[in-house]
């Protein structure tokens, strides 16, 4: 390790090991339990690890609300959420990794068209309580009400709502076992999912994550992490950076 790296191991890991958080809520980036995660986020967890030769312990949640409050409130070193205006106020983001797409689902008969048609006033529409896109349409939206539960799907059932909004992997998985839900399109927005720690670090230890992010996006590392762990390596980011030297990259299994 050279003593650049020490000093990011440090700044980055000051209790000597690397507290990664994983939101198993998002089941595009990670799987498995507490206990055996697996998935893209902690290929990327082990792959930092690696780098700054850190021992790596997973903080896993069912929700990315609680996996950005274990990485304000200083109980992680480092997280993977959704890049969003009021995270940024405490996390410090790399470049995405992945892009997702927020999508509406709705009964056949609604009469909506597309998700163009959703902000209307009376429209009430079912969110998971501080993901990506709670926070997205609570900011954008100007006439339909956002309704919170702990599954955007399921507060839409259990209260008779008109739209349930998700990310589009698992609500077109709901969605075709469900013969009175259609889809809507196009998806209302597209999720960039980034790694990140608290704006307390040194700069350059955000630029090391956010350098890394861009070699293994441009590597191909993330789309074999996709395809590695059942997901389509297409959701890789777009980067317009070329890869550049570095060290080998390889899929970390355990």
């Amino acid at each position: 390790m050279t003593p650049m790296d020490a000093e990011l191991a440090h700044d980055l890991a000051p209790t000597g090991v690397l507290r990664a958080s994983i939101n198993l809520g998002n089941p595009v980036l990670a799987q498995g339990t507490p206990d055996e995660p697996s998935g893209v986020t902690v290929e990327l967890a082990r792959e930092v690890a690696a780098r700054l030769a850190l021992p790596v312990r997973f903080i896993c949640f069912d929700a990315a609300r609680k996996s950005y409050a274990a990485m304000a409130e200083g109980h992680a070193d480092l997280c993977f959420l959704a890049v969003d205006p009021d995270r940024e106020k405490d996390v410090a983001f790399s470049t995405p990794y992945v892009h997702i797409e927020g999508v509406y689902a709705a009964p056949v008969n609604s009469a909506f068209v597309s998700a163009d048609d959703v902000d209307r006033d009376g429209v009430r529409i079912g969110v998971k309580k501080g993901s990506a896109y709670d926070l997205h349409l609570s900011r954008t939206l100007r006439h339909a009400t956002v309704v919170r539960g702990d599954e955007g799907v399921d507060v839409f059932h259990a209260e008779g709502l008109d739209v349930a909004a998700g990310i589009r992997q698992p609500l077109t998985a709901h969605v075709s076992q469900r013969a009175e839900l259609r889809l809507l399109e196009p998806a209302f927005m597209t999720i960039r999912q980034a790694m990140g720690t608290t704006k307390e670090r040194r700069p350059k230890t955000a630029q090391f994550l956010s350098e890394l992010v861009t070699e293994l996006v441009t590597s191909g590392f993330v789309a074999e992490a996709l395809r590695h762990s059942g997901q389509d390596p297409t959701l890789t980011a777009p980067t317009a950076v070329r890869r550049g030297p570095g060290r080998r990259q390889r899929l970390r299994d355990g």
